[in-house]
Formats: structure tokens, sequence, C-alpha cells
């Protein structure tokens, strides 16, 4: 939620359906809301599944059009397209929830349909998260946006935190459907197109993969990191120390802004009453109470997006860190699983027994982990390089507009005090 917002939040919008053309690109230039519909959905609380166009995303600001971002992923063919839009609350009983409505197209035969249209809440992409671990464990999972919000200080039902929730599970399931294994897993199928989910039984889907890893344990010492794991394993020990001290000094200027801001807020309405007491002033002090009353609504545009769009990337890509070091424990695990079973049979009396299936098992596992970790490190790479080039480009666009509304408003003011000045002048 904005740093800038104040007293009650803002209303949920209604929300329906609403039919587009298009469907924006799993890594598009900017994360935008879509617009709903006045139309309200028929049935609010159980997902229908029936098919539904879903909407294009609005344009980019103007900086960004001008940039052209050519990182697309190798130029790879996309046959599967997500959308999470439509948040809605629900209120009963028992609880308070927001659902949100998540459109699927697809040429895809694992399908039966080529449009889907379904409702679900955070606790479905929780599910469908956890379920994608066990069944992938070689994989990175994208992150989802945290759970737990502080209560008493963020309004989990306003409409910022919703809208900002949203953008990031939009991101999730856009990580997911674009990727070339887990997008093809059979709970990710479910999740898009079922519509029930029996998360009870769990779909028992586990592979032999996700079986074998899950039963690994911690009782095997890894000698040492192979080189290039261990650099993964360095560098995002550094990349975490720099997005903290990021995050943490962005916090810093989003506050000291906040506060700018107030006194603002103050600052200008002085020289509006000022200008009453003063007839050969009034215009030009009337002219400063405006500037300063347009460069707080420029400061808070400004402040807004550091909030609402600077800071949850950085979050994302520290929760993505966390997934990360989670797969190379697991591979570390499999590694020094299949180390002691092979140490074991070098030292064994008998030399000519073949070796045991159960160590060229393990030696498949660590192959399986570490080209797995390789590809999915390529393709994290590759999108954290989009994802900072947008949002830096973002940050740049942002700043030159505040800067160019705050001198567009002082020049403004220049001839006020020019026409006083030559008016002076002829009476004299």
């Amino acid at each position: 939620m904005s740093a800038m917002s104040a007293g009650a939040p803002r209303p949920l919008p209604s929300s329906g359906q609403k039919s587009i053309q298009d469907i924006c690109h799993p890594l598009s230039a900017e994360e935008s809301a879509l617009n709903p519909g006045s139309a309200a959905d028929k049935d609010l609380s159980l997902p229908n599944g029936t098919p539904v166009d879903t909407s294009s995303p609005a344009s980019s600001s103007s900086l960004l059009n001008r940039l052209q971002l050519d990182d697309d992923l190798d130029g790879e063919t996309r046959d599967l397209f997500v959308t999470v839009d439509d948040p809605k609350k629900h209120v009963s009983t028992m609880e308070t929830y927001i659902t949100y409505r998540v459109c699927t197209k697809t040429t895809r035969t694992e399908f039966d349909l080529p449009e889907y249209s379904v409702r679900r809440r955070y606790q479905d992409f929780d599910w469908l998260r956890n379920k994608l671990e066990e069944s992938q464990p070689t994989h990175l999972i994208p992150p989802l946006p945290e759970k737990f919000v502080m209560k008493g200080v963020v309004d989990r039902f306003s409409e910022e935190f919703v809208e900002t929730r949203r953008k990031a599970l939009d991101k999730f399931l856009k990580r997911v459907a674009d990727h070339p294994v887990l997008s093809f897993n059979e709970h990710f199928n479910a999740f898009l197109s079922a519509k029930d989910l029996n998360k009870r039984q769990g779909l028992a889907l586990l592979t032999k993969m996700g079986e074998s890893v899950k039963y690994v344990t911690g009782g095997y010492k890894l000698r040492a990191r192979p080189v290039e794991f261990a650099a993964m394993g360095d560098y995002l020990d550094m990349f975490t120390q720099k997005l903290g001290t990021i995050d943490r000094i962005a916090q810093r200027i989003i506050k000291e802004q906040s506060e700018f801001l107030m006194e603002l807020r103050e600052y200008g309405p002085v020289y509006s009453s000022w200008s009453s007491f003063e007839e050969d002033l009034h215009d030009p002090l009337e002219g400063v109470s405006g500037c300063v009353s347009n460069c707080s609504s420029a400061l808070e545009e400004l402040t807004e997006d550091m909030s609402e769009d600077f800071l949850p990337v950085l979050r994302e890509y520290v929760l993505y860190i966390e997934s990360m070091k989670n797969v190379l424990k697991k591979r570390d695990q499999v590694q020094a699983e299949y180390e002691t079973k092979l140490e074991a049979v070098v030292f064994r009396e008998d030399k000519k027994t073949p070796m045991p299936v159960d160590v060229e098992k393990c030696q498949d596992r660590v192959e399986c982990f570490n080209a797995d970790l390789k590809a999915d490190w390529d393709r994290w790479e590759n999108n954290k390089r989009q994802d900072f080039r947008q949002l830096l480009t973002g940050m740049a666009d942002k700043n030159i507009q505040y800067y160019e509304k705050c001198l567009a408003a002082w020049e403004s003011l220049i001839p006020l005090l020019q026409d006083k000045q030559e008016a002076k002048g002829e009476t004299n």
C-alpha cells in the first residue's frame, strides 16, 4: 500500500468480465492492471470454467516506449498465456477473503478447451506452488508474495494492497507458464482449468524424482560444492546484501518524502492566505501557492510509484533468492549422498563387483539436478536482466516527469512576477 495513502482505504471497485483481443506477453514491459467492466459476474463464489476473453495491458510510459527491450527469451514460441485480474471481495459468516480471476488461452493438447476462466484465492496459489516444489524438486519455483501482513499497519482488503498482490500473482503464473518444464506440470493444468481444486488428495502426481529427493535426509555431509555452484551461492549472498541495502534506503527516502509532502501541504496555503492582505502581490503570491500545490502532487505520484512499483520488485527478488538457495541446498544433499555411497564402494574389498544400482541412481539424480539448476539459473538471469532494466527505466522516467512538472510549475510563476514589475514601472 502506498506510503502516501491517508484516511480510510479505498474499497474494491465492482468488476466483471470484459472482452478484449490480445493477451500481454508473459514478460511484457509493464505489469499493468486490467480494467474490469461494470457487469457483475453471475457466480462470485465458485470457479465456473466458462471460456472468456482477457484484456490487453495499459500502454507503457513514454520512456519505456522509447526503449526497446529485446531479451525475448531467445524467441521461444509461446502457446500458453495466463492473466490474473478482476479481484473480488467475499464476505461470509466464517471468513472474509479475496478471489482473483485466472484467464487462460492455449493451443496445447493437454487442455480440453482453448480458453478457461476460473476464480482462485491466495491459498490456491500457495497450494500450486507447494505442489510444484514437491513434484519438480530440481527446478527453481518462482516465489509468491508473502502471505502474512502486519495487522493494523496494512489493510489487506484495501484497493492498493489487493492490486499489489494481484500484480505479484499475475507475475508468478506468467513465470510458471513461461517455463518449459513447470508449465507442463499436471498440477498447473488443474489449477488453470479445474472448477474445484481437490487439495486433500493433491492429485497424487509426485514424480519418481520428487519422491527420491523428498526423502533425502541431512545425514550426508558435502565435501565441497563444485566451483560453478559455489559461485552461484556467493553471488546470491552478495545480491541479497545489495537488495537489502537498496530496500532499506528506499524506504527511508519514502518516509522523508512523505514528511516533506506534509510540510508542502501546509506551506502552499500560507501564501494563498497572505495574498488576501497584499493587493499588489496578490497574483504572485497565489502563483507561488499554486506552484507548491503542483509540486506536492508531483511528489506524491513519485512516492507512490516507489511504494507500489519499485519496492515490490525488490522484495520479489529477495524471495526469489531464497527459492534459489533452497534448490542449491537440495542439490548439495543429493551430491553428498552420492559421494558417501560412492566412497563406500571404492573402499570395499571386492573390486570386481559391478557398481550398485543405488549408486548409479544417485549419480543420475546429481546430473539431473545440475542440468536443471543450470538451465533455470540462465533463465532467472535473463528474467532479472529484463526486470531490472524495466524497473530502472521506469524509475528514470518517473523522476524525469517529476522534475519536469516542478520546473513547469515554477516557470509559470515568472510571467506573473514580470507583469507586476512592468506595471509598477509604468505607474512610476
